[in-house]
């Protein structure tokens, strides 16, 4: 159900205008900034999603927004979101969503951290890790992979997050698909081991009766949805395929077999502690100091055993602060 939204941290509070226009320049044409550090944006700018056609080269486009009371603006696509962008309306930009920051992961694990920094987690095929854990809320993450022989590497992406708080249990996923296909749903989500079913029309909001302050929005008409739990969390979902360009350019060494479907998330925390941890959490608190090289090319977090879980609804990985209910409650599976 998700596809690339992102809110709340991912527009970093506090960031004045000043700061908007300043970045406007550099936006537009598909440039991160000098620093080379992620774009932050004014809270609650909107946005309008472009999708791009398949095989289409087109990367300019109009869109109609209501800030500029319906008169259109041109934008530019960045290359590097060749299946979608993001128009930021009222300074009429074009971005992807792995710019928005903090709290963002998308792709061959790429994560942007609570201080900013952009960092690469391998992990591992099959195997659930911990990203957030503090006293009230824990985030797991379901690793799926490839192999590429032809290069002896692994490549590794996120498939499902399972998050825990109170004694709730809430599963969203994206569906393991031969050929992918744009016009077909690939999330999936789950509260409690029961399926939240959302009408596939874009704005559709889904509010569950146990659990009121809990709701699914789509915010495409398939595979991009956000999930958001009022005073807690609000998580950006969305579901995307490995294609052949993808794989031809990385050498990701994908067979026709899987178009190896994973999750791009953004998420939005509103009440963390200063104890927060886990492989992002821990990017959130007050003191933290950057474990990587942000100077390399491609910087890596290390550490993988101690935010490994044993399962996907596991808080027991070596740094878990998490203090709700640890008991088992209905088995969930992965979607497929």
């Amino acid at each position: 159900m998700a596809r690339r939204g992102g809110m709340g941290q991912l527009l970093v509070a506090g960031c004045c205008l000043l700061v908007a226009l300043a970045l406007a320049c550099s936006v537009a044409s598909g440039q991160t900034s000098q620093t080379g550090q992620p774009i932050k944006l004014p809270p609650k700018a909107t946005f309008q999603t472009i999708t791009i056609p398949k095989n289409s080269t087109k990367r300019l486009y109009a869109v109609t927004c209501h800030e500029r009371r319906g008169k259109p603006c041109v934008v530019s696509c960045p290359s590097r979101c060749p299946n979608k962008c993001l128009a930021y309306c009222k300074y009429c930009m074009a971005f992807c969503v792995c710019d928005l920051v903090p709290g963002s992961s998308c792709g061959d694990p790429r994560f942007t951290g609570g201080d900013g920094n952009t960092f690469y987690f391998h992990g591992k095929k099959d195997q659930d890790f911990c990203i957030v854990s503090d006293e009230a809320l824990h985030i797991n993450a379901h690793f799926i992979g490839n192999h590429n022989p032809a290069i002896r590497r692994n490549f590794t992406w996120i498939q499902a997050i399972g998050v825990s708080f109170g004694q709730h249990r809430l599963y969203v996923g994206a569906r393991k698909a031969d050929v992918w296909d744009e016009e077909e749903d690939h999330i999936h989500v789950m509260l409690d081991g029961e399926a939240v079913d959302v009408e596939t029309v874009k704005n559709t909001r889904w509010v569950s009766k146990a659990l009121p302050a809990l709701s699914v929005t789509r915010i495409d008409t398939v595979n991009a949805v956000m999930v958001e739990l009022d005073g807690v969390f609000g998580i950006s979902v969305n579901a995307v395929p490995i294609t052949e360009e993808d794989s031809r350019i990385h050498n990701y060494g994908k067979t026709g077999s899987d178009s190896l479907v994973h999750l791009d998330l953004g998420f939005k925390f509103h009440s963390l502690t200063k104890n927060v941890d886990g492989l992002l959490g821990q990017t959130y608190q007050p003191e933290y100091v950057s474990k990587v090289d942000i100077s390399a090319k491609m910087p890596i977090m290390g550490g993988a055993p101690k935010y490994l879980s044993s399962s996907l609804f596991s808080t027991d990985c070596a740094v878990s602060k998490f203090r709700g209910n640890n008991v088992a409650g209905p088995v969930v599976t992965f979607a497929s």
